[in-house]
């Protein structure tokens, strides 16, 4: 496997960005992920997680909201984005790897009595460990996300799927600001940029759309038809916390609560905001995480 490295310098003096970079090499690959972990070690760990194209930026203002809260927070980079290590091929890109890339640096940490949130991908794949390990999990808060079994697509996530793969150059940064309500700064776009120096090192970003199983012939069909048999079960708080103006996921918190016995009586919400929600909502999922892990 062929891997690209993001050069540091890329990374420098980025927009409301301090915090120390972290890194594991997981266990039987070359690959190095990267991750933020803020707040006392000793605090039961809220883990953020990202999706497509973003990375552990989207979560920048979240993060010191709730360390000033006393909690510890981790948001890792998944393998293809942000700081992390990117396989150069396409071919190398598949869910179930993605699943076991992040279970082996959760499992490298044994991270215990976790409040997740998740968005996007984030979601079909820490959704998936939380199947794996219930346990392990304390709450969980999914947003604009989902766990599909090949029963087809919406109309936005259709549109999203065809300019994914025909735009000549993506220019992931402008993605970010197409997929949220506010309008970023130019230095905000310029960070999201940051972990792709030219098209070459975007190929997980590429292949992510084409990943999703939205149909029976998809890959992970099947485990995620196991891992819903799991969910189904779990009776720890669950919360949605969707937007009121993504076309590719909305509605999508309505099959979480007729299926997920931690749903009920929770006070899910609808926030204000895009695909991206962290940009458009930040305090908001702050204040949520906050009473969840509390």
């Amino acid at each position: 496997m062929k891997i690209l490295r993001t050069p540091d310098d890329r990374f420098t003096g980025l927009a409301d960005w301090p915090f120390e970079p972290r890194y594991m090499v997981l266990p039987g690959t070359e690959l190095r992920l990267h991750y933020v972990d803020e707040g006392p070690r000793d605090a039961a760990p809220i883990l953020l997680l990202h999706g497509e194209p973003s990375w552990a930026y989207l979560y920048r203002k979240i993060i010191p909201l709730l360390v000033a809260k006393g909690h510890r927070v981790l948001a890792p980079d998944l393998i293809g984005f942000g700081r992390s290590d990117k396989p150069a091929a396409r071919t190398d890109y598949t869910f179930e790897r993605h699943v076991g890339w992040l279970d082996s640096w959760f499992m490298g940490l044994d991270l215990k009595k976790v409040t997740l949130f998740c968005q996007d991908w984030g979601g079909l794949i820490g959704l998936r460990l939380v199947a794996a390990h219930p346990e392990r999990f304390k709450a969980v808060c999914a947003g604009n996300t989902g766990l599909p079994v090949g029963t087809g697509m919406s109309d936005g996530f259709k549109a999203w799927l065809h300019l994914s793969q025909t735009i000549p150059e993506m220019p992931i940064g402008g993605l970010l600001n197409m997929g949220s309500t506010r309008e970023l700064t130019p230095a905000e776009i310029a960070a999201y940029d940051a972990p792709f120096p030219d098209e070459s090192y975007k190929e997980g970003a590429r292949q992510f759309p084409t990943l999703v199983p939205v149909t029976p012939e998809h890959g992970s069909v099947a485990e995620n038809i196991a891992a819903w048999q799991v969910l189904e079960k779990f009776d720890k708080p669950f919360m949605t916390a969707f937007s009121d103006n993504d076309p590719v996921t909305k509605g999508g918190e309505a099959i979480f609560k007729a299926r997920i016995p931690g749903t009920k009586g929770q006070p899910h919400v609808i926030l204000s905001g895009g695909h991206f929600l962290q940009e458009d909502s930040p305090a908001e999922i702050a204040a949520i995480l906050d009473r969840l892990a509390s």
